[in-house]
């Protein structure tokens, strides 16, 4: 194939691809919107990182979006020229099915070594990072949700707390606190309330000022009552238990650390991006092939049943190896060589490769071969 028909056939595939790439990370986004304001709302998310994680949340939707783009990139921009019979007229020339795979893997290639880079690197260092900020914000979610004029719990032990006035500097004005302490109740009313960090220990430290204490059992007539100037108190999130960090979310060093079913899958996981990306390429090139008068969407549901079932398949293998019923050495690897058999004998019925291998003239003349 010439320069000028790799060229053209790269441009046509390649604005397919971006087109269908951006059109599906625009829907996910759009749902993740939906979530992340949600979980701002939920005070999850602080809202000045409502982006950023939009952002992170973007390239660990690439990993999976771009070998799909590329996939069904490929079968509508050649399905057009089969459409527009310029595929007919290339056929004349002496150009078949094998020879399209020159511009197209060249494009395949490039993306296949950024969606290395995504699913190795990128994208659970993206996750990590997603990770922390839901750490960070749940550490001072009880009091991010405070607003003024309304009663929130916080801490471990239950607290609540009102206050009749915010500050843009987080200053609380005619605070009231309560909580329990075992049987006893503790409640602390303050003219205003700061939350500080203790330099020596770190722990975080609500400070009421100009205030009044009351100490003492419901229903007994036995309370103490204490004035002060100043009055800390520990203040202890009830979600600061840190969760764990998601498998998706560990490095390489961390994995190959501990061999486990569950690490050797993600790593296969993770490689298999990549692999994903050029077997779907491999498939796409033959199952673009229509008919003049067919239209250009005729063999789409036949390319999205396929992508479904190798998606399957691999998302099946990953928890059989996680379960250890599958061998390490087969792993995930079986379902990429089943499809790209697949692509080979689609490619070998199209080029009539099994009618030339069993076609009565081809018969005849292996038996006079023989001696």
């Amino acid at each position: 194939m010439g320069p000028i028909l790799s060229r053209y056939i790269f441009r046509e595939t390649a604005l397919t691809w971006a087109a269908v790439t951006g059109v599906l990370l625009l829907i996910l986004l759009t749902d993740q919107f939906a979530r992340v304001l949600d979980d701002a709302a939920s005070a999850q998310v602080p809202r000045e990182a409502i982006f950023a994680v939009m952002g992170l949340s973007s390239l660990q939707y690439l990993t999976i979006l771009i070998p799909i783009g590329i996939y069904l990139a490929i079968i509508l921009a050649l399905a057009r020229m089969y459409r527009d019979s310029e595929m007919t007229a290339l056929m004349a020339c002496g150009i078949g099915n094998v020879s399209l795979y020159r511009p197209v893997f060249l494009l395949a290639l490039v993306l296949a070594a950024a969606v290395t880079w995504l699913s190795l690197s990128a994208g659970p260092s993206a996750q990590r990072q997603v990770h922390q900020i839901a750490e960070d914000a749940r550490k001072t979610a009880d009091l991010g949700m405070l607003e003024a004029g309304k009663f929130i719990s916080f801490g471990r032990e239950v607290a609540t707390l009102y206050a009749e006035e915010v500050t843009a500097a987080g200053v609380l004005r005619n605070v009231f606190v309560q909580r329990r302490q075992g049987e006893q109740v503790v409640v602390i009313v303050a003219k205003s309330a700061t939350r500080k960090n203790d330099p020596d220990t770190g722990v975080s430290v609500l400070t009421f000022v100009d205030g009044e204490r009351y100490e003492g059992v419901p229903g007994s007539r036995q309370f103490r009552v204490m004035r002060f100037g100043e009055h800390g108190i520990p203040f202890e999130p009830g979600a600061t238990q840190a969760r764990a960090l998601e498998i998706g979310a560990r490095t390489i060093a961390e994995l190959l650390a501990e061999p486990s079913p569950e690490h050797i899958a993600e790593l296969q996981w993770r490689a298999s991006a990549p692999l994903t990306l050029l077997v779907l390429a491999l498939l796409a090139v033959p199952l673009s092939r229509a008919q003049p008068r067919q239209g250009r969407y005729s063999n789409l549901l036949v390319a999205v049943l396929l992508y479904m079932i190798y998606s399957n398949l691999l998302g099946a293998s990953r928890v059989w190896l996680e379960k250890a019923t599958l061998s390490p050495w087969l792993g995930l690897w079986w379902v990429h060589v089943v499809f790209i058999l697949l692509a080979v004998l689609l490619l070998m019925q199209q080029n009539r490769q099994f009618r030339r291998l069993f076609s009565p003239a081809a018969t005849a003349t292996a038996g006079q071969a023989q001696p």
